[in-house]
């Protein structure tokens, strides 16, 4: 499968940048960081086919939408060790379908994966708060 590697980094990175505009979102729900978040890198010279995650990493539903999109909506998702089943099966479908692979093998492939990275959650969540931000 192609994928822009370069721009899911960039993404996963920087996906909620307008939470620094809107900093009330980074302890509490809200969206309004993303369409802000998206504004906020154009104005400073990045390329929308990079921007776009910060607008993009919670429109996973959308139809057509990337793999590239896909993989920055789910590592923002595991980062918190949070897993999302609907999520996770459009990645298994594309991965599948790139690979030949069968879908129950990339699923494990997958899950394997992703509960790595969620079993160290509580750890970056907990020095995350250790160091709030007060505005």
């Amino acid at each position: 499968m192609a994928v822009d590697r370069e721009a899911v980094l960039f993404g996963a990175a920087s996906h909620d940048i307008g939470k620094v505009i809107h900093t009330a979102e980074l302890s509490g729900p809200g969206s309004v960081h993303e369409e802000a978040g998206h504004r906020l890198l154009l104005d400073h010279g990045v390329e929308e086919r990079l921007a776009r995650f910060a607008r993009t990493h919670a429109a996973w539903t959308e139809p057509d939408i990337a793999i590239e999109d896909l993989l920055v909506s789910l590592a923002d998702k595991v980062w918190k060790g949070k897993r999302v089943p609907d999520l996770e099966q459009k990645v298994v479908d594309r991965l599948a379908a790139a690979s030949g692979q069968a879908t129950w093998q990339a699923f494990l492939d997958l899950d394997d994966l992703l509960t790595a990275i969620a079993a160290e959650a509580d750890r970056r969540l907990a020095f995350q708060s250790a160091h709030p931000i007060s505005g």
